[in-house]
């Protein structure tokens, strides 16, 4: 989507879920979309800035990107954020501590509700 042709290896995600493992992955919706088609079971929790501003000022801060690539990120952000109702929860990153343990919540609840 954003210019970057990355790919998560399959067999090791297989390895550590047929182990009982949790596999956490970070990656864009198009990703997400082909976790969920290679495993429908998959919990997809999608991950949004408080605002567009907000995530302009974080991605300028990290420093890593050129101005060009932030603006076309920037730019495809509102249809990355429509697919956010693909997604089964949405956790709004305004404060990231706060943002980590209510992911930690929700993987706790699944492994608590699959009865492991």
């Amino acid at each position: 989507m954003f210019g970057h042709f990355y790919g998560t290896p399959k067999r090791p995600m297989v390895d550590h879920l047929a182990a009982g493992d949790d596999v956490m992955l970070e990656i864009d919706v198009q990703g997400a979309m082909a976790v969920r088609k290679a495993f429908p079971d998959a919990l997809l929790v999608f991950l949004r800035p408080p605002s567009r501003e907000v995530q302009r000022e974080r991605l300028l801060a990290r420093g890593g990107d050129a101005l060009e690539s932030i603006e076309r990120r920037l730019a495809k952000a509102d249809a990355e954020e429509a697919m956010a109702a693909e997604f089964d929860l949405v956790v709004v990153n305004d404060d990231l501590e706060a943002a980590v343990d209510q992911v930690a919540a929700i993987l706790e609840a699944r492994r608590t509700s699959s009865g492991d």
